[in-house]
């Protein structure tokens, strides 16, 4: 939608409301609803003010990341401006004569926060852009659906849910229809809101889908899988469902958000496709040598959370090792395509990845492969061998890996890196407060 349709729609009564929202450290959109025509009088040039604290908080809205930044003074946290990005403006369905537009978080001198989430990625962005490169990405989010409602999970304390099918639906026809009505409203109401639907199917775990849209431009393709994420909680609640995008939520398959990566030259042209091993060009084997090298640095961008380790286990299709292979699926990194669909699929990140961040991740990877040229190791046939470089296998270890890591430093900045180590940090002591059921099930009599 651009502003103009909204002035339309406004004008013509066919929209109210305008959702100013900014992507959080955790990657949701959070934000607040404005009136649509002040909206437009106001808060279209002039910005919108919202406590800086909003990119300090964990899930919880607890400030987990002293960002210096954001209360330079001790003060007890002002306001940033969010300025409203037109070109992310799009209807939603689901929530008749309302539109929601993304926003960019601004100082009150005008700069931005660097550690906004999307403005991490506009950097990496940008400093592709210096180099005469576009980086495109697609998205394949994958969650799980229960017959209860959200309010009825937490009643039950998130235990003991009942799957939408009654079994895993991995490429089924039929066995479904617990899912049916919902994924229908999501594949026609997305479509509406401008995300174009490529594929869309069961998967592995039951009560487990997966929608795939179209490519498109690194910074509009996080702000699609974020508006999704949005969306399909939102419609599962008007359904009397609950949709989860947790990585983990039992013992059988996880829950994944594969990123499909490729860069264009200047002129719109793939620069991937080559004479090279496996029909890749010099370029893609440098921008694949950047992203094996710097995998285990950057694991906390893929996975933020403890569940998300949880996922990353040996012997499933999610990986634990920094390898790459052609159309490989036992690898994190899987060469994908041929000639101009030529691309990397990264396959670590889970369904609660940040996708701002992930793709930030991801390009700073490109960025240093092509400019460092480190070695491309040999691709891997099969599951990697059991000496192959492992990803750090939880959240400190993942942490204490970004902290140290000059590349992250330089390419996202002291700030970003720090702010992402503390909410780590943070969540770990959360999760190591409590004590869970499978602790009291295996000591409360027998030790």
């Amino acid at each position: 939608m651009t502003i103009d349709a909204l002035r339309e729609a406004v004008a013509a009564g066919q929209v109210d409301e305008v959702v100013l929202a900014l992507p959080d450290l955790a990657g949701r959109l959070q934000g607040t609803r404005l009136g649509a025509r002040y909206f437009l009088d106001h808060v279209l040039d002039d910005g919108f003010g919202a406590c800086t604290y909003l990119l300090t908080t964990d899930v919880e809205m607890n400030v987990v990341a002293q960002v210096a930044q954001l209360d330079p003074d001790g003060t007890g946290y002002g306001d940033m401006v969010l300025r409203p990005d037109p070109s992310s403006l799009r209807p939603l369905p689901w929530d008749e004569g309302t539109v929601l537009v993304v926003a960019d978080a601004h100082h009150a001198d005008g700069l931005p926060v660097s550690v906004a989430p999307r403005q991490v990625l506009r950097d990496q962005v940008a400093a592709l852009a210096e180099r005469g490169l576009t980086a495109y990405a697609g998205f394949e989010l994958e969650f799980r659906v229960f017959t209860e409602s959200y309010a009825q999970a937490a009643a039950a304390g998130w235990r003991e849910l009942t799957p939408a099918t009654r079994h895993g639906v991995d490429y089924a026809l039929n066995g479904l229809e617990g899912l049916d009505r919902l994924t229908r409203r999501l594949r026609r109401e997305m479509g509406a809101a401008g995300l174009l639907l490529e594929s869309a199917r069961g998967e592995c775990a039951p009560g487990q889908y997966e929608i795939v849209f179209r490519y498109d431009e690194a910074l509009a393709a996080a702000d699609q899988a974020a508006f999704f994420k949005t969306g399909v909680k939102q419609v599962a609640a008007q359904e009397g469902l609950a949709a989860t995008f947790l990585p983990k939520y039992d013992a059988g398959e996880g829950s994944s958000c594969h990123f499909h990566v490729s860069l264009r030259d200047a002129d719109g042209r793939p620069v991937f496709p080559g004479e090279g091993p496996h029909g890749m060009s010099e370029l893609l084997q440098h921008a694949l040598a950047g992203q094996v090298a710097l995998l285990p640095e950057l694991t906390l961008l893929f996975a933020p959370t403890v569940n998300a380790f949880k996922r990353l286990r040996p012997g499933a299709f999610a990986p634990v090792h920094a390898a790459w292979g052609p159309d490989n699926r036992l690898t994190a990194l899987r060469l994908a395509g041929r000639g101009g669909s030529l691309r990397i699929e990264h396959r670590v990140p889970g369904s609660d990845a940040d996708p701002y961040l992930a793709l930030a991740g991801i390009l700073l990877a490109f960025r240093h492969g092509i400019e460092e040229q480190p070695d491309l190791p040999p691709a891997t046939v099969g599951a990697p061998a059991a000496d192959a470089v492992a990803l750090p296998d939880s959240l400190p270890a993942a942490a204490r890996l970004l902290e140290q890591s000059q590349v992250a430093r330089k390419g996202l900045g002291d700030a970003v890196v720090d702010a992402l180590v503390a909410a780590a940090r943070a969540e770990w002591a959360a999760y190591c407060s409590v004590v869970s059921e499978w602790e009291r099930a295996r000591g409360f009599e027998r030790r």
